[in-house]
């Protein structure tokens, strides 16, 4: 056994270690400091936790809720396989219609703008509107030709004169394809034309040649127009605008039209414009 006095020196030993190894750790504040750190981080770690948690749950039952709607549409017979094509092909329509209706617009304006030019002319009967999908200079046969005649009178030359002065000095218009359309009435004709088949193509044909023969003095011996953009064509009396049953009826249907023929861009319904 050791001695009392051995005993007594061993504690004191001990003693002095704990008092040094005391004075070199932390501090009691610093220890209370780590330990509320740790207890912030675990209450933290608890709030993810639970979050993580509640978004599975949401992600679930939006899941289940999809499946949901997916039976509903193949009960309604909806191809759910095809539903994405679907989308892109109504993305891709939306956007066909937008360029559609800007086109529309332009060619709105366009047709706005040749009604204005023309309008002077309305007083002889001119009109210019949209007929089957195209837009039409309509020019009363009455005042062109004389009954059953092919011949221009002078009236109906200072008529297209103006038109033909329109439409050389418009860039726009001068580029376009036209058509010289000859309309009768629904009366038979006994002529040297034979019918009115003949009728109507002749009298397009005069308005045509006047149109593209150059100008002389004043404008007044030809058009000018570009030969290469034109022709000619006789309806006779199978497409009237009015009834021919009146003689207000038959003095309407007896016209010559000159149609600005579409582009490829154009074909579209151009009825719209007009309302």
């Amino acid at each position: 056994m050791l001695s009392r006095g051995r005993r007594t020196g061993g504690l004191a030993a001990l003693a002095l270690l704990f008092a040094l190894g005391a004075g070199c750790g932390p501090s009691q504040e610093d220890f209370d400091a780590k330990v509320r750190e740790v207890e912030d981080l675990k209450n933290r770690l608890a709030a993810e936790q639970a979050a993580s948690k509640k978004s599975q749950g949401e992600l679930a039952d939006s899941k289940a809720r999809i499946e949901q709607l997916k039976e509903q549409l193949r009960a309604a017979g909806v191809d759910i396989s095809n539903l994405n094509a679907n989308l892109e092909q109504q993305a891709r329509a939306l956007e066909d219609y937008k360029k559609r209706a800007e086109q529309l617009e332009a060619i709105r304006q366009r047709f706005e703008l040749l009604r204005k030019k023309l309008d002077e002319l309305t007083k002889f009967g001119l009109k210019v509107q949209i007929r089957k999908g195209r837009i039409v200079i309509q020019l009363p046969g009455d005042v062109l030709f004389d009954s059953g005649k092919e011949t221009l009178k002078k009236e109906g030359k200072d008529i297209l004169s103006k038109v033909a002065d329109v439409i050389r000095n418009d860039k726009g218009l001068a580029s376009r394809t036209y058509q010289a359309a000859g309309h009768t009435d629904n009366q038979p004709f006994k002529g040297g034309f034979k019918d009115n088949w003949g009728l109507s193509a002749m009298r397009a044909r005069e308005v045509l040649v006047f149109l593209v023969a150059p100008p002389g003095k004043d404008n007044k011996d030809g058009g000018g127009l570009n030969p290469a953009t034109w022709s000619a064509v006789g309806y006779g009396d199978t497409d009237p605008v009015a009834d021919n049953s009146s003689t207000e009826g038959r003095q309407q249907n007896r016209r010559v039209e000159l149609v600005i023929m579409p582009n490829v861009d154009e074909m579209i319904d151009l009825k719209t414009i007009t309302k």
